[in-house]
């Protein structure tokens, strides 16, 4: 494919080299999907950063739920912070161990803990399974918050993609439902409109990574018939929420070449105009995902040394020092 000419010139160098295998969603049918899933699962993902302590937990009920907690080794149970991190995968993708290496850093540089969950995937589990799901594990975290060495008054909720919207969904949910309280949301090119009708969502249907084509894909799955119509809920797709007051502090950010640019975008200003105190970063020549993809170049380390300290920040760590 030919790249985009406003591509960052080291990304597009290094994507010349060694392209990006795609992840085409559309048109698959069930059994297609499972496949890829299984595909990805035995992929071989970074795995956790040494020093960094990681131990999964079933969350009690009828209905499974697995939630992958990370800590610092050396922190013992100190009461740590906490971001309650949800994975990215467009809604029918994904899992934690993904982001191992992602989260270590976290854990390892912002002083947390982080539990990361593994909510149940579209289309087998539409709307409001996977948002629920994300609920009860921070609400899991709060309630367990002794046990798990977590602080439950510096507790944040983040993810990236689908999981940025997912965690902006149990934003809204925690205020509406009267907590836990959230002290941030981190919303890493977040997934938050099923209507695809911005210019960016219109724009790149070949992108680098994530064209529209399987945006509407993981909609259509999360949502079936309701997709684009008018009772789509604001826990489903959080742009659609009429009221952004009282949520917590967020931080934003999307790359300037891709889908999600536009509603991000706007989502974050409606923050700000509702009052929430907001940091918002459109990275220049960038595309869906690319800190995660090419974590060794120059902008990628920018945007993730910029998650580093809005998280320190958030959770009222001192510059260079530990979080207390």
């Amino acid at each position: 494919m030919s790249h985009d000419p406003r591509l960052d010139p080291e990304m597009a160098a290094a994507l010349a080299a060694e392209p990006l295998p795609p992840t085409v969603l559309d048109g698959l049918d069930g059994e297609e999907l499972a496949a890829l899933r299984a595909a990805r699962a035995a992929a071989a993902f970074p795995p956790p950063t040494e020093g960094v302590l990681v131990t999964d937990h079933r969350l009690p009920g009828p209905d499974p739920l697995r939630v992958r907690v990370y800590r610092p080794r050396a922190a013992a149970l100190l009461p740590l912070p906490c971001l309650v991190w949800i994975h990215g995968g467009g809604l029918v993708l994904g899992t934690p161990e993904a982001d191992d290496a992602r989260v270590s850093r976290y854990v390892l540089e912002a002083g947390c803990a982080v539990v990361s969950v593994d909510y149940r995937l579209a289309p087998e589990h539409p709307f409001p399974v996977p948002v629920e799901d994300c609920y009860r594990a921070l609400r899991w975290t709060a309630g367990q918050a002794g046990a798990l060495g977590v602080d439950p008054e510096r507790i944040a909720v983040g993810g990236i993609s689908a999981g940025g919207g997912l965690a902006a969904a149990t934003a809204l949910l925690a205020r509406d439902r009267g907590g836990p309280r959230l002290v941030f949301q981190l919303l890493l090119c977040p997934m938050l409109d099923d209507r695809n009708t911005t210019a960016s969502s219109r724009e790149f249907t070949d992108p680098v990574t994530w064209p529209r084509a399987n945006n509407v894909y993981g909609w259509a799955a999360l949502l079936g018939p309701l997709v684009g119509g008018e009772e789509v809920s604001p826990y489903a797709a959080p742009a659609r929420a009429a009221d952004l007051s009282g949520l917590p502090p967020a931080y934003v950010d999307v790359g300037e070449l891709e889908v999600f640019r536009d509603e991000c975008a706007q989502y974050a200003l409606r923050l700000i105009a509702a009052g929430v105190s907001t940091e918002f970063h459109l990275w220049p020549g960038a595309f869906h995902g690319f800190d995660g993809a090419l974590p060794r170049l120059t902008l990628p380390r920018r945007a993730a040394t910029e998650q580093i300290a809005v998280l320190r920040r958030a959770f009222g760590a001192a510059p260079g020092g530990s979080t207390p």
